[in-house]
């Protein structure tokens, strides 16, 4: 009982200090951050974007995942605060690490988890990375906030020289600026986001080209990335929120298209098949975790589960797949094993085999089949 009172007053006394500094930021208007300016369309009302498939879609198919997960999410900290009821996580998880091939040439396509939305994919002469993070906490406080459960499946230092990098929106978990400036000072790929991010990526000394959901940038002659839609939000400051835009990615090879679905909720479940038409996905990167802010909850507003990622999955019509965003930062409710277990039952209802998407541990290294052996 008195293990029990201490640790409710030492959670206490942690969100009180967050909530301190947070309040020099969150709090006043005027520092609210403007990163994008542009007229109107329809993802844009002149002052921020936002997801015109809002209220659209399975919003009545479960009780706790409607709307954009705000309300869960504050009941899910008050619950912090009186007590963490979550299911146990290790402190650590032990990985071995891979050390990446320098080069993959050709049609072969290799990619590496990382761990959470960070992925090193290599094929055509390219190295790829989505969402970098290597950093221990995904926070503007370090060392509050989520902190990391295993290592990066790859040390920096190992890492081969990168060429391009996707990232689909500014939360911390994905968009890390100390990572993004190593990455910049080391290799000066060409960084694609979309509308708004830039501007943040620019305060880590960078640069980014940013685009609109439905544009190209051309990594090459044979390579393109196309920024598309998915259902989101953004927010570094709160106050910012939805300043600027969030994205999925679809990257053109002559071996077949790969999807990376960056951070996602359900929404109107129809921007799959919109990225499913520039062509045949060989590879789709699909998030499988952080889904759960109550118990027995399979999804939110912001976040797919296992079951809708496997939705995805056949309306992307996707040779293969690997499941992402689960196992490496603390974020939800649910176990650390859990979006795996799940995503195993969901595939065999589906009468999908296990093989062609998969949920492996970090570090994993994955020679992915050519389209034509499917």
């Amino acid at each position: 009982m008195v293990a029990r009172i201490f640790k409710i007053l030492g959670g206490t006394v942690l969100w009180l200090v967050v909530a301190f500094l947070l309040s020099f930021i969150l709090v006043p208007p005027f520092l609210d951050r403007i990163y994008y300016e542009g007229e109107a369309s329809a993802n844009f009302d002149g002052e921020r974007f936002f997801n015109p498939d809002e209220g659209e879609g399975e919003w009545e198919g479960d009780p706790t995942g409607r709307g954009d997960g705000r309300r869960n999410r504050s009941s899910f900290l008050v619950r912090l605060i009186l007590g963490d009821d979550r299911p146990e996580w290790p402190e650590a998880v032990a990985i071995e690490r891979a050390v990446p091939e320098r080069r993959v040439m050709g049609d072969r396509l290799v990619v590496t988890w990382v761990g959470h939305s960070t992925v090193l994919i290599q094929t055509a002469n390219l190295n790829i990375l989505t969402d970098p993070i290597w950093s221990d906490h995904a926070t503007p406080f370090p060392p509050l906030g989520p902190r990391r459960v295993s290592p990066p499946g790859v040390a920096f230092g190992d890492l081969p020289p990168i060429d391009l990098v996707l990232v689909s929106h500014n939360h911390y978990d994905h968009m890390d600026l100390p990572t993004l400036r190593r990455l910049w000072e080391r290799d000066r790929p060409l960084i694609v986001t979309s509308l708004g991010n830039d501007s943040v990526i620019t305060q880590s000394g960078a640069e980014a080209v940013a685009r609109d959901w439905g544009q190209r940038v051309a990594v090459n002659d044979n390579v393109s990335v196309i920024v598309t839609r998915n259902h989101h939000w953004g927010s570094r400051w709160f106050v910012d929120r939805n300043r600027a835009l969030w994205s999925s990615f679809v990257i053109e090879t002559p071996g077949g298209n790969i999807f990376f679905a960056g951070d996602t909720g359900p929404g109107d479940m129809r921007w799959p098949g919109e990225a499913a038409a520039y062509g045949p996905v060989r590879l789709a990167l699909i998030p499988i975790g952080a889904f759960r802010f109550e118990a027995g909850q399979n999804w939110s507003g912001s976040h797919i589960g296992p079951d809708h990622a496997v939705r995805v999955f056949e309306a992307l019509g996707a040779a293969y797949a690997l499941g992402i965003h689960w196992r490496t930062f603390r974020l939800s409710w649910e176990a650390i094993e859990t979006p795996r277990e799940l995503l195993h039952e969901h595939l065999a209802e589906a009468g999908i085999g296990a093989g062609r998407f998969r949920a492996v541990p970090v570090a994993t290294v994955w020679d992915v089949p050519e389209l034509s052996e499917r």
